[in-house]
């Protein structure tokens, strides 16, 4: 993978969610291992790589046990003339996630027993799935099942379910202290590029980012992990040291479009997670915040109570709100670079506000003289005013009270933005960090 330093980081994304768009993933298999594996070539020139585990089929997790391990080889729907209708070599979409393995010749009526399509959107193939009773079935357009005449088809799907495993990786790079910022996503959908492929391609950038730091405060513990119940596996695996050490959660989905900037807040919406995550978003046009009532994606199990991890699920558009979504139109002209390039400015702002998230109390009474420490300039004209407003902000707010990120809340400015101010001001020593 090519990472020169010279290329835009969201065309480093994009190009890596390209990659591994076109892999049939699902809750199990060989697609979740290849997906990690090319995610670990990425990062692989930075000296830490994703550790993968195996959790075996039948391990119980909770109220949950992991499956048996889902094998697909080919499948497709050919009719008597030998012409394949549809091909799951040519897109994954085209079967129902986990179908048993099926060799038959039918009629019209029983083939469209077996067949799902949107019919509201009648040009895309639907994203379906049956975890967890066992059948078979096609995904076609409705376009296309409309076009289907009578006669004999022949239904093929060559899958097994067998023992093997549910697969995760994980990574944690230690900073000074124990205290950890979790950032998941999941691996575990075939071919749709902001629902699936979009979340993990800019989690792996921002581990380069987190290790390219000079100064790490706290720890980093990275997640990729099949959605639901790969989460609620890694948590029944990993709970006492993530409610120990975790203080901060982040579930990435969806960040690739370049539309809204999405939260899906935490139970109370008032965690630590919440705060900083509106404070990076401070400025960024069309942002929308939902609450955990409209919940969906990993942030459901680790909010869980008794778990009670503060994560939130950050995205561009919300998933379930577009109509793209869990459809073929899902694809890598609907994600950009730009899009990408937004998420990754949003969530290192949001890493830098957490890394420098002290309390500030100023050092002299009343209001100190800025002019004389070229904190502002000698003659006062408003056309002169510019960032020395946002000294005297700072200042202002400087009470011991206020945190970093409350003071960019209050003064509506991205606190990773007040930092050259914090760090100018306690140069000058007229604030100190509590």
């Amino acid at each position: 993978m090519d990472n020169n330093s010279d290329k835009n980081v969201g065309q480093k994304i994009y190009e890596l969610c390209d990659s591994i768009f076109p892999i049939c993933r699902s809750l199990t298999g060989e697609g979740v291992r290849k997906t990690i594996s090319i995610l670990n070539q990425y990062i692989e020139d930075t000296g830490v790589q994703f550790d993968v585990h195996e959790v075996p089929s039948g391990t119980q997790a909770f109220d949950w046990t992991v499956p048996d391990e889902w094998v697909i080889r080919d499948a497709y729907i050919e009719d008597e003339s030998g012409n394949r209708i549809i091909d799951f070599r040519k897109n994954n979409l085209h079967v129902m996630g986990y179908s048993t393995a099926v060799d038959t010749w039918c009629d019209l009526d029983e083939l469209l027993t077996h067949i799902y399509t949107e019919p509201d959107q009648p040009e895309v193939i639907p994203y379906v799935t049956s975890y967890y009773s066992e059948r078979y079935g096609f995904c076609m357009s409705e376009n296309m099942k409309n076009s289907l005449t009578s006669g004999r088809y022949h239904m093929y799907i060559d899958s097994e379910h067998k023992k093997g495993s549910l697969t995760y990786a994980d990574l944690v790079i230690k900073g000074e202290e124990e205290k950890e910022i979790l950032i998941t996503s999941y691996v575990c959908h075939p071919s749709m590029a902001d629902n699936e492929c979009s979340g993990p391609s800019l989690l792996a950038e921002l581990v380069r980012y987190v290790i390219s730091m000079k100064k790490r405060r706290y720890s980093y513990r990275f997640v990729l992990e099949p959605e639901s119940l790969g989460a609620i596996t890694y948590i029944s695996q990993h709970l006492e040291v993530l409610k120990a050490n975790v203080f901060a959660a982040f579930n990435l989905t969806c960040v690739g479009d370049n539309y809204a900037y999405s939260v899906v807040e935490t139970p109370d919406a008032d965690s630590i997670s919440d705060r900083v995550i509106k404070n990076a978003l401070i400025g960024r046009e069309n942002t929308k915040f939902y609450s955990f009532l409209v919940r969906g994606s990993d942030e459901r199990q680790y909010n869980a109570p008794g778990v009670d991890i503060p994560m939130i699920s950050f995205c561009r558009s919300k998933f379930g709100t577009f109509p793209e979504y869990h459809t073929s139109d899902d694809n890598m002209s609907f994600v950009s670079p730009e899009g990408f390039m937004g998420s990754y400015e949003v969530m290192t702002k949001t890493i830098l506000a957490l890394e420098n998230n002290y309390r500030f109390r100023t050092t002299v009474l009343c209001e100190p003289q800025l002019s004389k420490r070229g904190l502002s300039k000698a003659i006062s004209q408003k056309s002169n005013y510019g960032n020395e407003m946002y000294f005297r902000h700072f200042l202002a707010f400087s009470n011991g009270k206020n945190d970093l990120i409350d003071i960019g809340n209050k003064i509506n400015v991205p606190a990773a933005d007040l930092l050259p101010y914090a760090e100018r001001l306690a140069e000058e020593g007229l604030v100190e960090r509590i």
